[in-house]
């Protein structure tokens, strides 16, 4: 990760802002790229803020990656904890959570194992069982309201609950926006989970700059009016991918095959369906991908690179590789 940068910024009223340091920990190593890419941003816009992140998938064969995650625990102004749900990867770290839980601005733990998710410290919001407000017990019931199963669907929910689950995310923050008190804190925590599950470059700035501007405390408080984050971009839960694509918005990810450009759907020697990672793309970790498209394209194949949000791909390749029950696709990687 870049080193830390020490030229300063100034305030709108020309005051000197002082060091503010921003600590990601998480699973595994593919958004590094995206938050590298978001530090260098920062070093432009924000030049007194330090994104690091560190990825808990290295720690077992790496022991210094370890004793650097724990150091910038220890002195970080905003801790983002994400994906820590084995515990040969929260155990490592969690008395150091735990240690500066009540010493930093805010420490935001999502999709983690009980232990570590129970330390989010929100402003007046945390996961501790000591928050209790009119916010949350309507959370509650919204949840249970989104949540509540179709007629007719299969007791194991499959891709109807997780497209609940997203409905849920997105609604949440519009129908908290007006609630006072400790709601505002609720929907920043579910605003950093729409970043999150989200993770291009952009969502990631945008995440680290919602915390910034709602959090950032003591002599780093003349940040927020710096921080402006945008709202979070929406990318498609279930779409193809192609180097060459350019989807209005999102890029290299759309929705209609006819997005796609002509060199992938051109081949006359067969149809290959590929199954890709949404959240590898998202982040703009794709060399890997890109080599197999193009190497298959060269041999006169067409190509349908699709992806689907989660590890379920069955709603891509049920959009994508089949028409009218039948398979439209030769072979699948």
């Amino acid at each position: 990760m870049p080193r830390p940068i020490s030229v300063t910024d100034a305030t709108p009223n020309g005051e000197a802002t002082p060091a503010m340091r921003v600590v990601l920990v998480t699973m595994d190593s593919h958004l590094l790229s995206a938050v590298e890419r978001t530090q260098r941003e920062f070093a432009r816009t924000l030049p007194t803020l330090t994104l690091s992140a560190h990825a808990a998938s290295e720690w077992s064969e790496r022991p210094s990656a370890l004793e650097r995650c724990v150091s910038d625990i220890a002195r970080a102004d905003i801790v983002i904890v994400t994906m820590l749900f084995m515990e040969d990867h929260f155990r490592p770290v969690l008395d150091a959570l735990q240690a500066r839980r009540e010493h930093c601005d805010a420490m935001v733990c999502a999709m983690s194992a009980g232990e570590v998710t129970r330390l989010t410290r929100m402003g007046r919001f945390s996961m501790d069982g000591s928050s209790s407000s009119p916010a949350m017990a309507l959370l509650k019931k919204l949840r249970e309201k989104v949540m509540k199963k179709e007629p007719g669907e299969p007791k194991s929910g499959g891709s109807s609950a997780g497209e609940r689950q997203m409905k849920m995310l997105r609604r949440l923050p519009q129908l908290l926006r007006f609630v006072p008190g400790t709601a505002q804190d609720v929907r920043a925590y579910f605003l950093v989970l729409q970043y999150w599950l989200a993770g291009s470059q952009e969502n990631i700035s945008g995440l680290v700059r919602l915390l910034v501007e709602r959090y950032a405390d003591g002599p780093r408080r003349s940040l927020r009016a710096l921080a402006r984050p945008q709202a979070p971009v929406e990318y498609p839960e279930i779409g193809l991918y192609h180097p060459r694509m350019q989807a209005p918005d999102t890029g290299r990810m759309g929705e209609a095959i006819t997005l796609m450009p002509r060199v992938a759907t051109s081949g006359t020697r067969g149809t290959v369906g590929i199954l890709l990672l949404r959240s590898y793309l998202l982040a703009g970790n794709t060399s890997h991908y890109d080599g197999v498209i193009t190497a298959l394209e060269a041999r006169g194949l067409k190509v349908l690179p699709c992806f689907a949000s989660g590890l379920d791909a069955r709603p891509a390749m049920e959009r994508y590789f089949m028409r009218d029950g039948v398979s439209q696709v030769d072979a699948i990687i």
